[in-house]
């Protein structure tokens, strides 16, 4: 069974009383931690760490992460909105998006910095703001993930310029006379060094190309062992073939280039949980399951049902002797992929996990879900609100950080002709 990261029952029981369940529950210890691990990757001349924002965009967390001497990498005008409304400076915030915001321009010169992901966005930036320093995100031909669906690099993603393009992307620069300080790869999840490497070698290609360049960003994607029996990423171990990289170009070419990283998952997955209570239980007899139906699901958590991703689950009965118990654990929409405990990589596939006996009224807690939940989810769906989101300091208290949800704000923006 897995045992619980940050929690203890007596905080879950206190949580349960003071804001309610569902809830989401990030540890400021953890947060910290991790934003000093990626503050340690490998570097040959100077680190930039953005938080991709995505993972979890809640302003409290921003401005953890803020403190800590972290910027942030946007991935929608409206998450450069988010950024400045928690009081993140422009300066400190990367904008590289799929959609480019109409107001881009305004925001490029309150000193955001964009990375244009298409040549149709190059075009666009060329026409309203020549002679402006801008940076180019590259698909490299190389991707990483577990999954196609986390792969964003390669043949088969849309993300980025495309790198047979280049010559294109560099006339089409060359002729509004914008100024290429930045150039960008994300290949997606993954934790294999020589993947790593190979990226980092043909992003240092595409830089080579654009004489004025001086980061190179090399996106996130660093795998986290949400599982007992997953590996997690080495930041060092991917980073010092990087920083060879690094000091082979600067030899080579007499360029010191910055790196910057923007991981997410790594700063935040590990720093959430979830807290939820079993509001019914069933079962399909003796050549069936046994299921515990929690007051959560797909509407918090969409990364099983989405990818078939695994999440440690930790029942907490008030009533504990030791016993356990093969549990298929699902959450509470009246929907037959809302299942929390499916198989790895197989979200139609039930699959039992071992827990604690248990049974209704009693806490159960989600680990893992820092990262890509409670910003990623089937928001309400069956009309169910959005949760709560609580800080657990450093010091033992806890700060609400996001009011639950009430049916009034689902229905606001209804018009009944």
């Amino acid at each position: 069974m897995e045992s619980l990261r940050f929690l203890d029952n007596q905080t879950a029981d206190g949580i349960r009383m003071d804001f309610g369940t569902p809830a989401f529950v990030y540890d400021e210890a953890t947060l910290l931690s991790r934003a000093e691990a990626a503050l340690a990757f490998p570097n040959a001349f100077g680190l930039t760490v953005r938080f991709a924002m995505k993972a979890a965009p809640n302003g409290a967390l921003l401005r953890v992460f803020d403190r800590e001497g972290l910027h942030l990498d946007a991935s929608s005008g409206h998450e450069v909105e988010r950024a400045m409304r928690a009081g993140i400076g422009t300066e400190k915030v990367s904008l590289s998006t799929q959609e480019l915001p109409e107001d881009f321009a305004s925001l490029a010169r309150e000193g955001v910095k964009i990375n244009l992901c298409s040549l149709s966005q190059l075009e666009r930036f060329a026409e309203q703001l020549p002679g402006a320093k801008v940076g180019l995100r590259f698909n490299p031909g190389l991707g990483s993930g577990g999954s196609a669906k986390t792969n964003v690099g390669g043949p088969s993603a849309s993300f980025g310029i495309w790198k047979d393009d280049l010559e294109r992307a560099r006339d089409l620069a060359a002729a509004a006379s914008l100024r290429i300080e930045r150039i960008h790869t994300h290949i997606g999840s993954g934790s294999d060094p020589e993947v790593w490497q190979r990226v980092a070698s043909l992003s240092l290609g595409i830089v080579e190309a654009f004489p004025e360049v001086e980061v190179l960003n090399l996106g996130g994607g660093f795998k986290v062992a949400r599982m007992s029996d997953e590996r997690a990423t080495d930041l060092q171990l991917v980073g010092e073939p990087v920083k060879q990289a690094f000091e082979e170009f600067a030899d080579r070419t007499g360029r010191r280039l910055r790196l910057e990283i923007e991981p997410g998952t790594f700063l935040t997955a590990t720093a959430g949980s979830l807290l939820t209570t079993i509001q019914d239980a069933t079962s399909t007899g003796p050549e069936g399951y046994s299921f515990l139906k929690l007051d959560a699901g797909m509407t918090e958590i969409l990364r099983p049902s989405l990818y078939g991703a695994r999440h440690p689950i930790i029942s907490l009965p008030r009533d504990a002797n030791g016993e356990t118990k093969s549990y298929v654990v699902v959450g509470h929409c009246c929907e037959s992929g809302d299942l929390l405990t499916t198989a790895d990589g197989q979200p139609e596939e039930l699959l039992a996990r071992e827990l604690a006996v248990c049974g209704v009224g009693d806490l159960c807690v989600i680990e893992g879900v820092g990262a890509y939940c409670s910003s990623m989810s089937a928001k309400n769906y069956n009309s169910f609100p959005e949760s709560p989101e609580v800080l657990l300091r450093v010091d033992g208290s806890t700060s609400l950080i996001r009011k639950r949800q009430t049916l009034e704000q689902i229905l606001e923006n209804e018009i009944l002709p």
